[in-house]
């Protein structure tokens, strides 16, 4: 018997999606992601220094932070406070390497930004509503920042959102949410560009293996949830 998704979706249809520009007051941009039960904080730092291996160069930095709240989940979470988990470390190097590929760096000056992904509430796909919200309020940033005349033109040179792809019953599934995740053979994260160019593939077989024919299909069910995504990071501006 076929997998019946819990909250009814198709196989290939995403959770609610939105964005919430604005959300905080004091951050360069602030953006409160939401995919379904999913609830991100996004909010991007600008800081007029880089790191000791870029001084002198003329360019800049993207970095990101993310962290989980203790009440995201039913059973709360401990603060990761001066040691990060292996998860934590590996979920924001990913943040931070998705953002970075949008940017021309020698565009930004010697200029950080830091993008600060806080998990308010987790049904699944945390990492990947993290990287599609923490496009927008980077954009918003940006954005400012030329409007200022701080900058000439926006170092954007490109569009990221990232969607979560399962195999369950050799059924490939969009966006999971937690339950799918717990029972899903196999696990994906993908990251494009605006382009439908791969940025990065996360892919986990829990049990056994999995074939180059399944992971087609799964790139495939990808593709039509962050064409999607794209489009609706472009209906919140």
């Amino acid at each position: 018997m076929a997998w019946q998704r819990p909250d009814g979706r198709r196989s290939n249809q995403l959770r609610p999606v939105s964005f919430e520009r604005n959300f905080t007051r004091f951050a360069a941009a602030s953006v409160l992601a939401k995919c379904g039960d999913t609830q991100v904080l996004c909010n991007v730092s600008i800081q007029p220094k880089v790191p000791r291996f870029l001084e002198g160069k003329g360019q800049g930095w993207l970095t990101a932070e993310y962290r989980m709240l203790p009440g995201a989940t039913p059973e709360r979470q401990e603060r990761e406070l001066m040691k990060l988990s292996g998860r934590t470390q590996e979920i924001q190097r990913l943040i931070g390497r998705s953002l970075r590929s949008t940017l021309d760096m020698s565009l930004l000056g010697e200029r950080t930004i830091v993008v600060d992904a806080d998990v308010l509430q987790a049904d699944a796909g945390t990492r990947t509503t993290s990287i599609t919200g923490g496009f927008v309020a980077l954009k918003d940033a940006l954005d400012q920042l030329v409007a200022k005349g701080e900058l000439v033109r926006s170092p954007i040179i490109h569009q990221v959102a990232a969607v979560s792809v399962g195999l369950i019953d050799d059924q490939p599934l969009l966006d999971l949410n937690y339950p799918e995740d717990v029972a899903a053979e196999l696990d994906c994260n993908v990251v494009m560009n605006e382009k439908l160019e791969l940025i990065e593939i996360q892919g986990t077989a829990e049990t056994g293996s999995f074939s180059r024919a399944q992971l087609n299909r799964i790139l495939d069910t990808a593709e039509k949830g962050i064409q999607e995504l794209l489009d609706a990071q472009l209906r919140a501006f």
